[in-house]
């Protein structure tokens, strides 16, 4: 791991012991941290001399997690983002990463996919042609007629059972078909999945 000092991660997360175990955590971990309750107490404070990233929780009150990335893309203020939630929700997910966020992980979270998702995340500050290279090397996949048709499904955050119902498949099938998909593209989460596949479904299908 890089040296942590180097940048600072902002925990924004209305609950108090949450913020609290997190700060805990990523002080020993050996990272420079900063809480927020609310996406607001966010926006009006200090700038920090240091780059870094933002650990957002996607369920806040008042602005969401969602509305604060807008915000922050609206004002000009790019930050690398990871977002937590203690739901799975797909089309969230999608719409997250579909505005630049670097990943998206479940409560209760697992400190080594934590720290992981840090690191990935800042390293994109300085190595901004990663994902296009992933991309690239996602096009490349070759996939049949149904895994594409159930990739545009997973990128349009839709449910395993609004595409088997849309494809007139089991629910079953839909999810092996996604498993083979994460295999094929390398991917390691959904959030993963939808990035590598954005430039593939852009495409018309084969007809």
């Amino acid at each position: 791991m890089s040296n942590q000092a180097e940048y600072v991660v902002h925990v924004v997360d209305d609950d108090d012991a949450i913020r609290t175990a997190l700060m805990r955590l990523l002080t020993h971990a050996g990272f420079t941290a900063r809480t927020y309750a609310s996406a607001g107490e966010f926006l009006v404070a200090a700038p920090d001399a240091l780059p870094g990233c933002l650990l957002l929780d996607l369920e806040l009150p008042g602005p969401s997690g969602l509305d604060l990335q807008h915000a922050l893309q609206r004002l000009g203020k790019p930050i690398p983002i990871v977002f937590i939630s203690a739901h799975h929700d797909i089309p969230a997910t999608v719409l997250a990463i579909k505005a630049g966020a670097s990943d998206f992980l479940l409560k209760p979270i697992d400190s080594q996919a934590l720290f992981a998702a840090i690191e990935s995340a800042v390293a994109t500050v300085s190595a901004g042609s990663s994902l296009a290279r992933q991309s690239a090397e996602a096009s490349t996949v070759d996939l049949n007629e149904r895994e594409q048709v159930v990739l545009r499904g997973v990128v349009a955050g839709r449910l395993n059972k609004q595409i088997a119902a849309e494809l007139a498949l089991s629910e079953r099938t839909v999810k092996s078909c996604r498993a083979d998909l994460m295999r094929k593209l390398q991917a390691r989460s959904l959030a993963d999945l939808v990035r590598r596949a954005e430039p593939m479904v852009r495409a018309p299908l084969p007809g």
